[in-house]
């Protein structure tokens, strides 16, 4: 791996891990969240071999490492940093123009996003809720194909009908242009982080979860410009050390979320565990806020994880996308109830559902629901737009825009 370069590009010379994956096993030295960060880096310029990087990836997995928030951030920094640079400050200026401020929203990019390898292979719910949030928020779906389920967010995607976007239009001198059509966007990983070309066959060849699953839904590319995020993580343990990875990086604003099923969404089945990032005031310091949810908070019944089970192909899923944005199914649908949760949990994050009134054209100003539960929050209101976003057509309306620039940049 490491003496091949890029087209055009001159090999950089191979980069020895030996001596930090000597510290590593037997885990009797201490090993600083910068060393870890700092071979990682070399991953996105092809310049450490298979071997020595998949041995860190397995020394990281074995030894937990992966699971401490200083090295989760460090890492995170450095993948970002190795990523497509973004046009900042002419993205800025579109989320000016066009962000819809609401509540404590200021109309910035918002982001839902999983961890992924939790086993329970359920539906596209993260994808489906950040398309329904866009009805509303501008939103930045950082997302890839499938790597331990049937059907990935890309996979799903790839799939509408009755013409797929081209997800691979989205590119960083791309960005305003969609932005300046649509509050949609999807970010495909491989096009923003190119580096991960030479990391993605190792992946595929390991029997576990590398530090990637964890490291992706914290290397949003468009992070500089990023408001707020919900991020789902399969393992419990796991909950803290994203909230902390984020606060010292200086997020917030965020959510993370796991179904006590040790699931990386919001759970339709069940209480979920919350850990939420919030300002104590304008401009001051951020707090992390430990809570619980249940579906019963957000006035949503429970359903079996069962019955919201995809173990379908990309095709499938994405049928029952096209048919939950048009409106095509019962709002009381269990696999409708669960998106509308985890949709919620995004409008609440965002800070939009803190305002007192609706001014979105609902025609409904005095049904805003101010009802607080767990946290503190309005999980209710979140409810009641994510349904508003699916009756009123406006986020089918916002994905047939998202359709349209991306195939017209695309050809």
């Amino acid at each position: 791996m490491a003496s091949s370069a890029g087209a055009g590009q001159e090999a950089l010379p191979p980069v020895n891990l030996k001596p930090l994956l000597t510290k590593l096993w037997p885990t009797d030295t201490e090993v600083t969240p910068d060393e870890i960060a700092d071979a990682i880096s070399h991953f996105f310029t092809n310049q450490v071999t298979e071997a020595q990087t998949a041995s860190l990836l397995m020394a990281l997995h074995f030894t937990k490492l992966d699971f401490k928030a200083d090295v989760l951030e460090r890492c995170a920094y450095v993948m970002r940093k190795a990523a497509a640079p973004i046009p900042v400050q002419e993205l800025q200026s579109v989320i000016q123009a066009r962000g819809r401020k609401e509540g404590t929203y200021k109309g910035g990019l918002c982001d839902i996003v999983g961890t992924g390898g939790d086993s329970h292979d359920t539906f596209n719910v993260s994808t489906t809720s950040s398309i329904l949030a866009s009805s509303l928020l501008l939103v930045s779906k950082h997302g890839n194909k499938a790597s331990t389920s049937k059907s990935g967010s890309a996979d799903m995607v790839n799939c509408m009908k009755p013409r797929p976007p081209i997800i691979s239009a989205v590119k960083p001198d791309t960005l305003v242009k969609v932005y300046s059509n649509t509050n949609y966007s999807f970010l495909f990983a491989p096009v923003f982080h190119t580096g991960m070309r030479y990391v993605a066959p190792i992946r595929k060849q390991l029997p576990w979860r590398t530090i990637f699953n964890n490291l992706g839904p914290l290397a949003n590319p468009v992070e500089d410009v990023l408001e707020a995020r919900v991020i789902g993580v399969g393992r419990r343990d796991l909950g803290p050390a994203f909230a902390e990875a984020l606060r010292v990086a200086g997020c917030k604003k965020a959510l993370i979320v796991c179904g006590e099923e040790e699931l990386d969404e919001i759970s339709c089945a069940g209480n979920s565990l919350c850990w939420m990032l919030k300002e104590k005031s304008p401009g001051g310091e951020t707090e992390v806020e430990h809570f619980k949810v249940h579906p019963n908070d957000f006035g949503i019944s429970t359903h079996a994880l069962k019955d919201v089970s995809s173990g379908k192909e990309p095709e499938e899923n994405a049928e029952i996308l096209a048919r939950i944005l048009q409106n095509q199914l019962p709002l009381d649908d269990p696999v409708v109830e669960f998106v509308l949760i985890n949709t919620a949990a995004l409008l609440v994050a965002s800070g939009i559902c803190e305002a007192d009134t609706s001014d979105m054209g609902f025609g409904d100003d005095g049904n805003v629901i101010k009802e607080r539960g767990p946290g503190g929050q309005r999980w209710k209101e979140g409810v009641r737009r994510a349904k508003w976003a699916i009756t009123s057509g406006e986020a089918w309306r916002q994905w047939q825009a998202f359709v349209e620039v991306t195939n017209e940049i695309g050809n």
